[in-house]
């Protein structure tokens, strides 16, 4: 599924000069947790989200030890806190970096995006505007409507095996060479060893994943500590 597929288009929409505490209302109103800022042109500047109003509460008053060391700080990351804990404008306190995403990019990417930000929600954009975003919540309907698969009469077992044992070595956790998967009538065996629970438990996941596999079977045992120092 694409961005495009995913993004809710409804927004509320904030100009930039809008008082912090009609954009909080706002947001206890619409029962929304972030809002976009934008010109008149629909280009967007910035969001609010509650983190940002959360973090004028937060904000305390320096004593003369806080401000001393604060002269040691990032005078950049100082000003925008201080911006955010005490500006009057939706422009003050909104987030400026933002991570967004084109109609055509994956749900995949979006996910891994937001993961390795450690953000919640995306805008998307067309043409330099903002054309929806895509928030975590948006993202199950990708968990819950995965792209169909080949029929798993198409696959044969030894087309199966090929792709299991491919999606095994692209895998840093699974141990190759002490792990052996079998395929009969789409259900894979794996043999060997596994070093724990997690390890069966991937495997499980990991073959499940291969189109064609009807079932998946573990008689692999633990490894015994001789081949783990080995290792």
């Amino acid at each position: 599924m694409k961005a495009r597929d995913l993004m809710t288009t409804s927004l509320v929409l904030v100009p930039p000069e809008m008082p912090v505490g009609a954009v909080a209302q706002t947001l206890a109103g619409r029962g929304i947790s972030a809002v976009p800022v934008t010109d008149a042109e629909g280009k967007l500047l910035g969001l609010v989200t509650e983190g940002d109003l959360i973090r004028r509460l937060a904000e305390e008053k320096r004593g003369p030890l806080g401000w001393f060391l604060a002269l040691f700080g990032d005078s950049r990351k100082l000003a925008d806190r201080f911006a955010k804990a005490h500006g009057a404008r939706a422009e003050d306190v909104m987030t400026r970096d933002l991570v967004t995403v084109g109609e055509d990019t994956g749900a995949d990417e979006i996910a891994r995006l937001m993961e390795r930000h450690q953000i919640r929600r995306v805008p998307v954009l067309r043409d330099g505007k903002l054309a929806g975003i895509v928030s975590r919540a948006d993202l199950l309907r990708a968990v819950l409507n995965p792209p169909a698969q080949a029929p798993a009469a198409e696959a044969t077992d030894t087309a199966i095996l090929r792709k299991v044992i491919a999606a095994m070595r692209e895998q840093p956790w699974v141990d190759t060479f002490y792990l052996y998967p079998d395929v009969k009538e789409g259900k894979v065996t794996f043999y060997g060893f596994h070093r724990s629970a997690e390890v069966q438990r991937g495997l499980e996941v990991l073959a499940r994943e291969v189109p064609g596999v009807t079932a998946v079977e573990d008689r692999t045992e633990p490894m015994p500590f001789f081949l783990r120092g080995s290792l």
